[in-house]
């Protein structure tokens, strides 16, 4: 019984209830408590003036929340009537147990009359510590609340059943404990006075003998106060008012307050409301039950977890030492090979220097030895060695070119550790339960309205089918090599859309996609086919629209235009790769100089997706380009100038680049005419647009164009 104290002591004084009353909420309150917190409300909120008004409608008016603020759990502590001046502001206090009430508004005033027969304040006003709900009392004042006599009563028993234990009536000297009780002669008895003044014979076979707190209960239910009706204390009640949900008396009735209710007797209420309320605590007994069940599974869960908890420490420390071992090695290996890349770049620079210092060594000796000569007053002499001396002097002139006082090693290094995919993984690195019972996630379904095609580019999206319980980690994109060969994996992830660019153009692909989780993978969806791009065949063009990428270039490329315009915010050149990829077909495009200034040499061609982007384009083997300044252009691929030509480019100019890939060549124009040679021959792959510049240039890209025209009738012929 310790268990249900809490319900037999008063929400404002944490003791146990004392002359409880109900209020019309169902809570309860002591007398003397409910007093205590009553609070006078303006004259215009009395029941008098709403009755008067027509606005009553029922003995206990509740408050209008609008007009009056009260204890809320997100309000400050404080109550106060909102909207009357002359109403003071009543601090909240909390009561024993925790629960916030209001003391009266002034000290109530002395009186020798008990609580209930106390007059109450006009127009008064009780809140609920426990639902906070409000209501203002009639004339009855607190006599119009009924008397819990029930609670009373177990709160007796309660008492009396922790009380000390009952002593012998009958010893003479020191009491002993008594044993039993007899309900006729109302004595209580230990075993040795049992026996010796109340034997079992005779008359007092009869006698019906009880254990001592038993007996003590049935003398406390002997004196029980019968309960009267509040509004005609004389009258027991008699029957029970079914809409009211309340008990009421004879008088009542006859007073026609009742009237259109449903009535009915008071004991067959009561032995039916006690049938309920006993078929309710059977089920609730069960959940008490299961509960106290699950304590005990949940106390011998406790010394599982801590001893397994042991044994799972031990085994993720040594995981996780095995992770930084297997890193330590790797890092070993990683050095070398930056060792042996520091080596290489020493030997090459050191090996430029050496060859650029003998050339200079010869370049200044020609130089005296001319200056020698031009001293010389000998005409004819002069003239005889005048012609070969100026033949030497262009061709060391020539030697000097482009690429000879360009360094060929950076000082950057070319190895760069791309550590991401890594932290990524440690990020991601969490514990796994795999249960063998946990479903695999159902199919996914491609989402055939929003898949999609532009150029050599495929979109695919998909979903989780509507009614799938199974939760989805990420999904498998699949794609076949756009000839009905293998599939390959393009995708892994949350998302549920993606786009795989760099296909190629005219070509039929299979598209699939499956889900996965802790415990496996999910079947394919169904497969999707995909065209990309057709290709014209009269001109041989495969026609794409595209932009630069800002995602893969390097980041003082600057971008405007839709990305269609580009120049850079560093001295140093920097390179800015096309979005779209071609492998098949014939593609041209054309370049713009907005701005050239102090003749800067801007590059131009193709590249693979992982050139370098912090030097001029065609300074490793990723790239294929020419660089123009404003006299001459040359060709450039693995740091290697070839097919010096004449004419350069201005503000205004237009740069053409062709790629044939259907001949595996790449060609340069410069204001619509070709410059030079046809550049690069047997070029294939996957090739992206590419362009390397400096701060003194911007250029403008234009897609989406036909070849020229001499160019198309020469492919057309062939």
């Amino acid at each position: 019984m310790e268990e249900m104290e809490e319900e037999l002591k008063c929400p404002v004084c944490g003791s146990f209830y004392r002359e409880p009353i109900i209020l019309p909420c169902s809570h309860n309150l002591c007398q003397a408590c409910a007093r205590n917190i009553l609070v006078q409300t303006p004259e215009s909120e009395s029941p008098q003036s709403r009755r008067a008004s027509g606005s009553g409608v029922s003995d206990y008016d509740y408050l209008d929340l609008d007009k009056m603020s009260l204890y809320s759990e997100a309000d400050s502590g404080y109550g106060s009537y909102g909207g009357f001046a002359s109403a003071p502001t009543t601090p909240c206090q909390k009561s024993p147990n925790g629960v916030r009430v209001f003391p009266p508004a002034m000290p109530p005033p002395p009186t020798h009359l008990s609580p209930a027969l106390a007059p109450v304040p006009r127009n008064s006003c009780i809140t609920c510590p426990q639902c906070h709900r409000s209501l203002i009392l009639d004339d009855r004042g607190l006599r119009g609340f009924p008397k819990n006599r029930v609670l009373e009563g177990v709160i007796d028993r309660y008492q009396q059943s922790k009380a000390a234990a009952l002593k012998c009536q009958l010893c003479e000297k020191a009491p002993k404990e008594a044993t039993v009780m007899c309900e006729q002669c109302d004595v209580f008895y230990c075993d040795p006075c049992r026996l010796r003044c109340h034997p079992p014979r005779g008359p007092l076979a009869k006698h019906r003998l009880v254990p001592p707190a038993q007996g003590r209960v049935s003398r406390r239910l002997s004196p029980r106060k019968v309960s009267t009706c509040t509004d005609h204390e004389l009258e027991n009640h008699s029957m029970y008012c079914v809409q009211c949900k309340m008990p009421v008396c004879y008088q009542c009735l006859e007073e026609g307050k009742h009237s259109s209710h449903e009535v009915k007797a008071l004991g067959a209420m009561w032995k039916l409301h006690k049938n309920q309320l006993s078929q309710a605590l059977n089920g609730l007994s069960d959940r008490a039950k299961e509960a106290k069940e699950f304590l005990v599974q949940l106390r011998t869960m406790v010394q599982q977890i801590q001893e397994n908890s042991v044994e799972f420490e031990a085994c993720l420390v040594a995981q996780c030492d095995a992770l930084i071992d297997a890193l330590n090695r790797r890092k070993a290996q990683l050095l070398a090979r930056v060792n042996k890349e520091h080596e290489h770049k020493l030997k090459v620079v050191r090996d430029q220097i050496s060859h650029c210092t003998v050339k200079l060594r010869q370049t200044t000796g020609l130089m005296e030895y001319c200056l020698e000569v031009i001293k010389e007053n000998d005409p004819s002499g002069f003239l005889q060695i005048s012609d070969a001396l100026i033949r030497r002097v262009h061709l060391t002139e020539d030697q000097w070119g482009k690429g000879t006082l360009t360094p060929r090693m950076t000082t950057d290094f070319d190895l760069s550790l791309d550590n991401s995919p890594l932290l990524q993984s440690i990020h991601q690195l969490d514990f796994v339960q795999v249960k063998a019972s946990s479903p695999v996630p159902a199919t996914p379904i491609l989402q055939l309205e929003e898949c999609c095609t532009h150029n050599n580019s495929a979109t695919l999206s998909w979903k989780q089918p509507p009614l799938s319980t199974v939760a989805a980690e990420g999904y498998i994109l699949e794609l076949d090599d756009g000839s009905g060969g293998q599939f390959r994996e393009v995708y892994v992830g949350k998302e549920t859309m993606c786009t795989v660019d760099g296909l190629h153009f005219n070509s039929t692909y299979n598209a699939r996609v499956k889900a996965f989780n802790k415990t496996g993978v999910s079947p394919y969806s169904k497969t999707l086919v995909l065209q990309t791009s057709e290709v014209d065949i009269k001109k041989l063009l495969a026609v794409a629209w595209f932009a630069f990428d800002p995602g893969s270039a390097h980041s003082d490329i600057i971008f405007s235009n839709d990305n269609l315009t580009v120049t850079c915010s560093s001295y140093d050149d920097r390179v800015v790769l096309g979005k779209t990829g071609f492998s098949k077909g014939v593609h041209y495009w054309e370049l713009t100089i907005d701005r050239y200034d102090n003749h800067p040499d801007p590059a131009f061609g193709v590249a693979r997706i992982d050139v370098m982007k912090d030097v001029m384009l065609g300074k490793d083997d990723k790239a294929w380009a020419m660089y123009v300044d404003n006299n001459r252009s040359w060709f450039m691929h693995s740091n290697s100038h070839t097919n010096r030509t004449e004419g350069g480019i201005t503000k205004g100019a237009t740069i053409g680049v062709l790629l044939d890939l259907n001949r595996k060549t790449l060609t340069f124009f410069i204001n619509n005419e070709q410059q030079g040679p046809i550049a690069f021959e047997n070029v294939e792959g996957l090739f992206f647009p590419a362009v390397s510049l400096n701060r003194n240039v911007q250029v403008t890209l234009h897609t989406g164009l036909p070849v020229p025209d001499f160019y198309s009738s020469r492919a057309s012929i062939a």
